[in-house]
């Protein structure tokens, strides 16, 4: 302890002797501590090294929540010595504000986990919610609670949120009502709101927040969304019980939308956090590429300068796909960072680029473009200026520079600018208005932005879409289901029979399996399906490929299983959901809308991009007990396939030397150790998909029918040298599933559009 004093003392003379010249001091540790928290350093205790505090759920910390260490070896703010650092608890914005009502309790602060109810006085009716809980993060849960009274205005009263004060108290056409904030709080939303024709209000609910109150992912997904029309088309998501707004993103499949992204990498960013929000803007942009839409990208990341990820202008001259857009993320490291932040070069940038893409397209075609800027930042600009009138320029191109109100709202649906406010100080005012779009929330205050990547999963409205094929979740949610939606369990069992198999959900009433599963004198009744937690036993039929023949080459061949492929059809359709969605199959326009080919298209397209190298990397499912595991394969093509069937002799029940009289052309071969080490498919197995994940939708490539070992108990079920599995390819059964699935002739079902060629 006596040298750490001494140390010290020396530091602070130091600096005192130094002030003035170049050198440049240290802070230190002295009294950073934090009562019931801790706090971390982004550079240690270097000048610029930022000191920030955390404390547990449901507390904040007080009276700073950062600092930073200056020049001169001191913490700004500096440390107050009657008010110790420590972790205080949560408070929520005054609840009794509610006019023609009563709050109960009535107390003069409200902290987190505290209830109030809430009743009306007579002749007055309650929206909203009738009980709230403080919450960690310091709002109120729930709706805002109105009593309300038939009054025979045009609109209805919108309430006034906690902590805030409302002027206005008439609801007809074109009555205003303004709002702001008690106390410390400030505004977020719509601060004016007015009364439209259509009995609805301008803008969105204001909410009154302290500082340290943050958006949780959950409210973000709710209300992260608006007006990408055609690609991405604004919906309103009304709540039964409380008609409050929340605004998702519903995907279409035609227009053009440019999205601008801008993830804030100063010094007061930590490294953790652009970790975060590189894998969150991988995480949105995977989600778009899911449905049939290809937006163009212009991504940068900023500090006192911009550093280009993707250029907007190589889409626009046919430079760039969106798979280069993830390699490049992916590539992109910080390095050194200059020290400064200048969000207005991020603003100039978009604008700039925009302005050439109107030029080259024309003024006409740039009308029909929408934008969307997304802007990750905590605000703390110290160079550039303020980015607001850029912003104010950005507006003018893309509203045509109307001047008057009625015109250029004409023109809201093509912008939206969202501003995902992060970090420990925040700068509210400079960045609120920033933020515009038509509707819902636009703002958002985050306190993780880890939570973002679940969040930009949960936004994408799927009932809009929920038709497409090969639509999964790709982070892991816990549930397998959402990331094979389209697994079933085929279960087949009579007198002489007992057998499990798997199958795939081809449409919301098909499965496919494989037709071995399906022996002869198996009825309808006899089989089950089970798809998630529903257990189907209403099958309405089943078709087997007619040229299937188990014993077509016996005793060559004893058991013969070219064409091994059949089609259940259910009484009834599936529901479609996040755990029951039909996997792509080749040869149909839905799959070379999945696959993102444009004009007309062809068969052998998708085959010369689903199955182009002579090593091709596909998957399987596997089922043991109760466990669904995905197992990697290698099919071998082209030079490689003659090599992967020859070992189909070396299989009981074989008597040829010609690998080619047990597996045709038909079949995809798997298997071995070279040059990579496949599973092996076990008995169940059959009838699975065998799927390869492009542009983040399944395609389904072939069918689990056979191999020459069973060597599922050694090696966790890998191959051994000469093991092979054999698949029936579906490019090779295209008649067959046309025939049934693409059958436009019957009301039964809606089929699919198979290709012409």
């Amino acid at each position: 302890m006596e040298f750490s004093a001494h140390r010290i003392l020396f530091a602070a003379l130091s600096c005192l002797l130094c002030m003035g010249g170049e050198v440049r001091c240290d802070c230190t540790e002295t009294n950073v501590q934090i009562e019931g928290g801790h706090y971390t350093l982004t550079k240690q205790l270097q000048r610029g090294s930022q000191l920030i505090y955390h404390c547990p759920e449901g507390s904040y910390p007080f009276p700073a929540s950062s600092r930073l260490c200056q020049p001169n070896g001191e913490w700004k703010p500096r440390f107050k010595r009657f008010s110790p650092q420590r972790c205080r608890l949560v408070e929520c914005p005054d609840p009794s504000v509610l006019e023609y009502g009563n709050v109960s309790p009535l107390q003069e602060n409200y902290f987190v986990h505290n209830v109030t109810t809430y009743e009306c006085y007579s002749g007055y009716s309650l929206r909203g919610s009738q009980a709230r809980t403080c919450l960690p993060n310091g709002k109120w849960s729930g709706y805002t609670p109105i009593c309300g009274s038939d009054s025979g205005d045009t609109c209805a009263d919108p309430g006034v949120p906690a902590g805030a004060s409302r002027t206005g108290n008439t609801f007809g056409i074109d009555d205003t009502v303004r709002y702001s904030c008690n106390g410390n709080l400030f505004l977020v939303g719509s601060s004016e709101r007015v009364c439209q024709e259509n009995g609805q209000w301008t803008g969105n609910e204001p909410g009154c927040y302290y500082k340290y109150t943050y958006d949780t992912s959950l409210e973000v997904s709710q209300k992260f969304g608006g007006a990408i029309t055609n690609s991405l088309t604004s919906i309103q998501s009304v709540t039964p019980d409380d008609n409050q707004e929340a605004r998702i993103i519903s995907l279409n499949r035609s227009g053009i939308l440019d999205i601008y992204i801008a993830v804030d990498i100063s010094e007061s960013i930590t490294e953790k956090d652009f970790l975060d929000a590189k894998q969150a803007v991988m995480s949105l942009i995977r989600k778009i590429a899911s449905f049939s839409v290809s937006p163009n990208y212009e991504i940068v990341f900023f500090s006192s300068q911009v550093y280009e990820v993707s250029n907007i202008l190589d889409f626009l001259d046919g430079k760039a796909v969106q798979s280069d857009v993830m390699t490049k993320l992916e590539n992109f490291k910080v390095g050194d960072r200059n020290t400064g932040t200048d969000l207005n070069l991020a603003f100039k940038t978009f604008l700039e680029r925009m302005a050439i893409i109107r030029q080259q397209v024309g003024v006409d075609r740039f009308k029909q473009r929408r934008h969307a800027l997304i802007v990750f930042t905590d605000g703390a600009y110290n160079m550039g200026g303020s980015p607001a009138p850029t912003v104010k320029k950005i507006k003018n191109m893309v509203y045509m520079n109307h001047t008057s109100d009625q015109e250029a709202n004409s023109r809201d649906e093509f912008l939206d600018i969202y501003v995902f406010a992060i970090g420990t100080e925040i700068l509210d005012s400079d960045l609120q208005p920033l933020a515009t779009g038509l509707g819902g929330q636009h703002y958002f205050r985050m306190k993780y932005i880890k939570d973002l990547q679940e969040t930009f999963n949960q936004i994408i409205d799927e009932e809009a879409v929920k038709g497409l094929c090969g639509l999964h979740k790709e982070f892991d949610t816990g549930n397998k289901r959402h990331r094979y939606p389209w697994s079933t369990f085929v279960s087949v069992q009579n007198e002489a029979t007992f057998k499990n198999c798997l199958g795939s959900m081809v449409t919301p009433q098909f499965i496919l399996t494989a037709a071995h599963c399906l022996p002869f004198g198996v009825l309808p009744e006899h089989v089950t399906i089970e798809i998630g937690e529903k257990i189907v036993k209403g099958v309405k039929n089943f078709t087997i490929h007619p040229k299937y023949n188990v014993n077509a080459k016996d005793p060559l061949v004893k058991e013969f299983y070219d064409y091994d492929v059949a089609l259940i059809q259910l009484k009834d359709y599936i529901e479609i959901s996040n755990v029951s969605r039909p996997i792509c199959i080749p040869c149909t326009q839905e799959t070379s809308d999945a696959l993102q080919l444009s004009g007309e298209t062809t068969c052998r397209q998708q085959e010369q991009l689903l199955l182009k190298t002579h090593l091709e990397r596909l998957s399987f499912l596997s089922k043991r007990g109760i466990t669904v595991n995905e197992r990697d394969i290698h099919v071998k093509l082209g030079d490689n396939r003659y090599e992967c069937i020859r070992h189909a002799v070396d299989a009981e029940g074989i008597e040829t030397d010609n690998p080619t009289d047990a597996v045709t052309d038909n079949f995809l071969c798997s298997g071995g150790l070279n040059p990579y080490r496949d599973h092996i498919a076990c008995k169940g197995d059959s009838g699975g998909a065998v799927f390869k994940n492009y542009e983040h939708r399944t395609i389904q490539l072939a069918v689990v029918s056979w191999g020459t070992q069973d060597v599922c108990n050694l090696n966790n079920g890998e191959s051994v040298e000469n093991s092979r599995d054999f698949h029936i390819n579906l490019f090779r059964v295209v008649p067959f599933l046309k025939s049934i699935l693409g059958n436009d002739d019957q009301n039964e079902y809606e089929p699919l559009h198979f290709l012409k060629k």
